[in-house]
């Protein structure tokens, strides 16, 4: 009579000629496996339909072999900017040859706490914190109770020192994007910030704001948007209102940017002829219809990556290289400048 068992992790061993304990590094996403064993053995995981027991791993090790992505937002919001989708990506991309699952969580506001009785009751081994903004007090808790790294420097808004982080070059990529500016002769820059509680709005206007000053130019054409395309649009609006004159502008995010591209032509101003226009992201925004912007590409999806790979070191007891990754940005140049 044929058995019905299922394949068991020493199976899994046998098959492909290594240990168990070897069989088990690759299961759970070890980098200190060479390649050809790992091929070999998810090959021999293919063949015998080997799936890892997840409830008995979990009580063998104390783990729930589950982390959460928390994201202090507007459901709208997320659903809304392709930024998100890079990062969960990235995120997804690098959890996937590991068992851990990933809980999303979405919310901009949290009066009850559950976000804290959640992560505090042992249904997850680490946390990833994607947006958060300077009012969400209760991250400075949360990173105390699991492991958690940060999407964005957690110092500029929260005040979290020796925190885990992965950011890109916020500051670096506004400079490049008002340099370009500049030496295509525009002198009357404006930008249209992001949310300012926000590190990431922060630190594009501080990039924007340096290069100015070193031009000798006019920094006073700033109008705050909220990263969306309406915010965009009214920042747009408020800026033309205010400076009639300008010829150029660094918006904080590509949604704002075509929100910033419909004001103009509602005004009679030509991109880029009258008025050329910078983004940030290279997002899906950026070419899902013309004029195509000129941007600021971040590696989104790479950040995810990252973030992702950071926690599974804590989680594994490895120690990160260092507690901070920053990551290049570059400028994209399209239609718009």
């Amino acid at each position: 009579m044929t058995s019905t068992a299922p394949p068991t992790l020493e199976m899994v061993a046998a098959a492909a000629g290594v240990s168990r304990a070897t069989v088990s590094r690759v299961v759970n996403g070890s980098p200190k496996v060479s390649p050809h064993v790992v091929d070999a053995v998810n090959k021999a995981i293919v063949r015998l339909n080997y799936v890892p027991n997840r409830a008995a791993r979990t009580l063998a090790s104390r783990q729930a072999m589950a982390i959460a992505l928390l994201i202090p937002e507007d459901i709208g919001r997320f659903y809304s900017d392709p930024y998100f989708a890079s990062v969960v990506k990235g995120i997804t991309q690098r959890l996937e040859p590991t068992d851990y699952v990933l809980n999303l969580l979405v919310s901009s506001s949290d009066p009850r706490h559950k976000t804290r009785r959640y992560l505090g009751g042992g249904t997850v081994d680490g946390a990833l914190v994607v947006s958060h903004h300077a009012g969400d007090r209760d991250l400075i808790v949360l990173s105390d109770i699991v492991p958690t790294v940060f999407g964005g420097d957690p110092t500029t808004m929260l005040g979290l020192r020796e925190r885990y982080y992965v950011d890109v070059d916020n500051v670096g990529g506004a400079q490049q994007a008002t340099r370009h500016l500049i030496r295509l002769g525009r002198r009357r820059i404006g930008t249209v910030t992001g949310a300012m509680d926000m590190h990431a709005a922060a630190h594009r206007l501080t990039g924007w704001r340096q290069v100015m000053a070193e031009a000798g130019l006019d920094d006073s054409a700033v109008a705050h948007g909220d990263f969306t395309g309406y915010g965009g649009a009214a920042a747009m609006r408020e800026l033309l209102a205010r400076r009639p004159d300008l010829d150029a502008v660094f918006v904080a995010n590509d949604l704002m940017a075509r929100g910033a591209l419909i004001t103009l032509g509602a005004a009679g101003r030509r991109v880029p002829t009258d008025v050329a226009v910078v983004g940030f992201d290279d997002s899906f925004a950026a070419t899902n219809e013309p004029p195509a912007l000129t941007t600021v590409r971040q590696a989104a999806d790479e950040m995810g990556w990252a973030m992702a790979d950071m926690l599974l070191d804590l989680l594994a007891d490895r120690n990160p290289q260092s507690r901070t990754r920053i990551l290049p940005t570059t400028l994209v140049l399209r239609e718009t400048a």
